[in-house]
């Protein structure tokens, strides 16, 4: 004796199978996760029906819906079991598709010893697809509405067509529409799916910012969604920079190694940098898929050298995001983002093992950094075991020390030391000033250029040419043109 669940299929009596409706003949009590089913006035007539549908109506989350029902099963069962009789659980659809009570029932009645018995239904993905008229081999996402919900960035592939079933409501439907926005334009045509494999089967045609605006939305509701038009995902990108190393491939890409790539890695990240500091969303999509080219094609190389792989690379960063932001996936509770950083950095040393003896707290500090950079990191780093000025007053006497240091230097060598001097101490006057240097100089080389750009235009306008001009009329352009931007 123990447990059998049967599957109801996804619409009337039409679609039960021939082992379903043996057991339901001959049962004389069955129980319903829910009586809202299509089929349940195509039943035996001699069936007793009880449901769990009062469950939903107590319960806040569906969790706990799953999980009483479950308990009230194993009770049942164990007195079905004195009696010598067989408890009928039925559900609708197919009992492992979407049928989250009976994941869970199969998983606890194993340990308690309770035997299993799963009579299959046809789901509802044979009626959605072929309401829509799509062939499942070509490739189909399944997914539960309740659970894609849930998710900021679903685990799902824009390259694939994505089935989801159980959008029951507004609401459901409202969280889910921006879960998938992640991934879709609100305007990607998509069809929702009522009543598949029934006499009121409906298909519609939206874009999906207005799924949560149909009225037709309902417990047998299902959701498709067409494959971009654009292959847009990692995998794709990775299939495709794979293929530019094979045989059949590229020459140049054949050729690249990890050094090779190095300074063009180099340029398209300072690239994304100017697009950023333009305010160029466009080119800053660009640019930022330069890079993630790199990233791909280093990756790439590494997997045909048995190095790692992309999916490793993916999975390291990820498991990093979780292990140092403790305060969100953990039980650590923080005041402010200053904190946040101060458990970041002390993480990152109990990682690293920077606190071990013979370790410089300085010894990791990526050497290809641009050298304002370089040096802030440098000073940051110092600061965190003390090493720092007590305030600010004493930032500005060694700024000027440096520079009169610079002034009396008499040779070229003395010049060079006190120059690299003067800037180390001005790049950790920004650090005072919670002024990132590297960013500072770049914009200030981008309006250095506009400024010039214009004197130039000014002069031309005037009929002048630079290089005749005396520096006072320079300095009387250049200030029109600082007036100008």
């Amino acid at each position: 004796m123990g447990i059998t669940i049967v599957g109801l299929g996804p619409g009337d009596g039409r679609y039960l199978t021939g082992e379903a409706w043996a057991i339901l003949s001959e049962a004389e009590t069955i129980y319903l996760r829910t009586e809202r089913h299509p089929v349940i006035s195509d039943l035996p007539v001699n069936l007793e029906k009880i449901s769990f549908d009062d469950v939903y109506e107590s319960a806040d989350r569906f969790e706990e819906v799953y999980e009483e029902i479950v308990d009230r099963l194993l009770t049942l069962a164990r007195e079905n079991e004195r009696q010598g009789k067989e408890l009928v659980y039925c559900v609708p659809g197919h009992p492992l598709v979407g049928e989250s009570t009976v994941t869970l029932l199969a998983s606890v009645a194993e340990t308690r010893g309770i035997d299993i018995h799963i009579v299959p239904g046809l789901s509802f993905i044979e009626p959605a697809l072929q309401s829509i008229g799509v062939d499942a081999l070509d490739g189909i996402q399944l997914f539960d509405g309740i659970e894609i919900a849930g998710y900021f960035h679903p685990p799902i592939s824009c390259d694939i067509p994505l089935l989801i079933g159980q959008v029951y409501g507004k609401r459901l439907a409202s969280d889910l529409k921006l879960a998938l926005m992640s991934h879709y334009r609100d305007d990607h045509e998509v069809i929702l799916v009522h009543a598949a494999g029934t006499r009121e089967e409906k298909t519609e045609k939206l874009p999906l910012y207005a799924i949560d605006r149909s009225t037709e939305l309902a417990h047998l509701t299902s959701l498709y969604v067409p494959a971009s038009l654009h292959r847009s995902t990692l995998a794709a990108l990775a299939e495709t920079v794979a293929y530019l190393r094979s045989p059949d491939g590229c020459p140049w890409d054949q050729e690249q190694t990890h050094r090779t790539l190095r300074q063009g890695f180099l340029e398209e990240v300072s690239e994304v940098l100017e697009a950023i500091d333009k305010q160029d969303p466009e080119s800053l999509r660009e640019e930022l898929g330069d890079v993630l080219y790199h990233v791909v094609m280093q990756a790439q190389i590494a997997s045909e050298e048995g190095e790692f792989l992309l999916s490793e690379v993916i999975a390291g960063i990820e498991a990093k995001l979780k292990r140092r932001h403790p305060h969100v996936w953990g039980d650590i509770q923080v005041a402010d983002s200053a904190e946040v950083v101060r458990n970041w950095e002390s993480q990152k040393e109990q990682e690293e093992g920077k606190q071990t003896s013979g370790n410089s707290q300085l010894g990791k500090i990526p050497l290809g950094l641009p050298s304002l950079a370089r040096a802030q990191k440098i000073q940051k780093k110092v600061q965190r075991v003390g090493f720092d000025w007590p305030d600010i007053s004493g930032v500005k006497a060694k700024v000027n020390e440096e520079f009169d240091e610079l002034v009396n230097s008499d040779t070229h060598e003395e010049q060079y030391q006190e120059l690299g001097d003067l800037i180390f101490a001005v790049v950790n006057w920004a650090r005072w000033l919670e002024i990132d240097a590297e960013s500072a100089l770049r914009e200030a080389n981008i309006r250095f250029i506009g400024r010039f750009e214009s004197l130039e235009r000014i002069a031309e306008n005037n009929g002048q040419i630079l290089a005749d001009m005396e520096i006072d009329q320079l300095e009387a352009l250049w200030e029109q043109a600082k007036s100008e931007l």
